[in-house]
């Protein structure tokens, strides 16, 4: 979570005061007012002690807590009066100051729980220039944190090391998705490994390598290699597998894809006012 040291301490302490002794939060049972049922038992931060049981506070109490402690700071609004927050906009103030100080919208999003970024865009008072930027404040700051050997210039060894790797990525069959600077991992054995990317185009080859493989194994049955044979089996497995990927990229590419035409709705990210119906026919 995105906070202040300052409230982090708060939260360590209220944590920490009702853990008590125990190894884990207390799992306490609440009431949603909205839907009208109990939750099931959750870890609340807000909770108190009664008897030998924990209860959640009760919203009721936090409203109070709340008007308690905006009334001893004397925080008011621009008319001078005292200043009243709701729970809700507790949430719209952590998404607004999270995005000024740098967090991408859609991490925002996910902090957040929204199913679409909109919503959370619209949770924040702020304009896409002001998150614009929050975030290049925020890179050159986590920049400036990192050791300076990170940004300097390659040199033309390093970047011809860089950009060989790419070259030889290239194999006979299709392409190794190995990453940069990263051992292979299967001996330059492509057909076993799962980050070959056949090409379709090299279908002819690989079969005759399949092809190839049957008769090494025949014959190594034949003399009883059986070790050989075992080994070769494990290479034909991954090459049936890399010909049933073949098919599957051949697949998609020849599908259509059908995209559609988009309506006015979701071209203008807008809805439309029905003018037709009888409450619009008595106007001009």
């Amino acid at each position: 979570m995105v906070i202040s040291p300052e409230l982090a301490d708060v939260l360590s302490t209220i944590v920490s005061r009702i853990r008590e002794d125990r190894p884990d939060m207390p799992l306490v049972v609440s009431y949603d007012k909205n839907e009208r049922v109990y939750n099931a038992p959750m870890p609340l931060l807000f909770q108190w002690r009664r008897r030998l049981d924990n209860r959640a506070v009760s919203e009721t109490a936090m409203r109070k807590y709340l008007d308690h402690a905006l009334t001893a700071i004397g925080v008011k609004d621009g008319a001078g009066r005292p200043m009243r927050y709701t729970f809700h906009d507790f949430r719209r103030l952590f998404i607004t100051d999270a995005i000024l100080h740098g967090m991408p919208p859609h991490i925002a999003q996910l902090v957040a729980g929204h199913r679409d970024i909109n919503t959370t865009m619209g949770y924040k008072a702020v304009y896409p220039e002001e998150v614009i930027n929050g975030h290049r404040a925020f890179i050159t700051r986590r920049r400036a944190l990192r050791p300076s050997g990170e940004y300097r210039t390659p040199t033309d060894e390093e970047w011809a090391e860089f950009v060989g790797h790419f070259e030889r990525r290239k194999v006979a069959v299709g392409d190794c998705g190995r990453s940069y600077d990263t051992p292979c991992i299967h001996e330059h054995s492509c057909l076993r490994c799962p980050l070959l990317r056949p090409d379709p185009t090299a279908r002819p080859r690989l079969e005759q390598i399949r092809d190839n493989l049957i008769a090494r194994i025949t014959e190594a049955e034949s003399h009883r290699w059986y070790g050989e044979a075992e080994g070769l089996k494990v290479s034909l497995a991954g090459a049936h597998a890399k010909l049933a990927q073949m098919d599957q990229i051949t697949t998609r590419r020849s599908a259509a894809v059908q995209l559609g035409i988009p309506a006015f709705t979701d071209a203008a990210g807008r809805t439309t006012t029905d003018t037709t119906g009888p409450h619009c026919r008595n106007h001009p």
